[in-house]
């Protein structure tokens, strides 16, 4: 009698034991399939050397579009002017900021700028002027409709285009500028 009690536990025990191998296998899905994913990203948009990847430092020129890391998921954009950063916050301020305070509450910890095949800043003519024009104003902010690169996009090109997500962005530049985009370490 006494053995009939333990098989349900061990039952029950063999599918408990399952579940992790479960989640395991899920989770190995899921890594594989964001690294297609990242790699198709990358072929769209045209990134020949994403964040991180660079090897050489740029001096940051004003009007460059710069970039760091959020908690390893997402990249945060701006405008470099003066030695700080024009970018829309998450509350819609459009502010300047120093490089410190870009990386505050952030996961990243450097600042990289989108450079040419030669590892020259691309940079629009008006891109600083028109992030200066914005500056202490407020855009409603959300996260898929209008963010930071939207607010990049616009410093760029004049154009008022929804961009969600990095790579599009990345995608706009490249076409903008008729070059791979090759994210450098900003020597700051």
């Amino acid at each position: 009698m006494r053995i009939n009690k333990l098989k349900p536990n061990f039952d029950r025990l063999e599918k408990m034991m399952a579940l992790p191998l479960l989640w395991l296998g899920a989770g190995a899905l899921a890594l594989l399939a964001t690294k297609e994913y990242s790699n198709e990203t990358r072929i769209k948009s045209r990134i020949a050397l994403m964040p991180s990847e660079g090897k050489q430092s740029v001096i940051p020129v004003d009007g460059a579009i710069v970039s760091c890391g959020i908690y390893g998921l997402f990249e945060h954009t701006g405008i470099w002017l003066d030695g700080n950063i024009i970018e829309l916050k998450g509350n819609g301020l459009i502010r300047g900021i120093s490089t410190k305070r870009f990386l505050q509450n952030r996961s990243g910890e450097f600042i990289y700028i989108a450079c040419d095949q030669a590892e020259q800043p691309l940079v629009a003519e008006l891109a600083a002027k028109r992030a200066t024009e914005q500056l202490f104003q407020y855009s409603e902010y959300h996260l898929f409709k209008n963010n930071c690169h939207k607010f990049v996009w616009q410093c760029i090109s004049g154009e008022k285009q929804q961009l969600t997500r990095f790579s599009d962005l990345n995608s706009k530049m490249a076409a903008f500028f008729n070059s791979s985009i090759h994210w450098q370490k900003a020597l700051v």
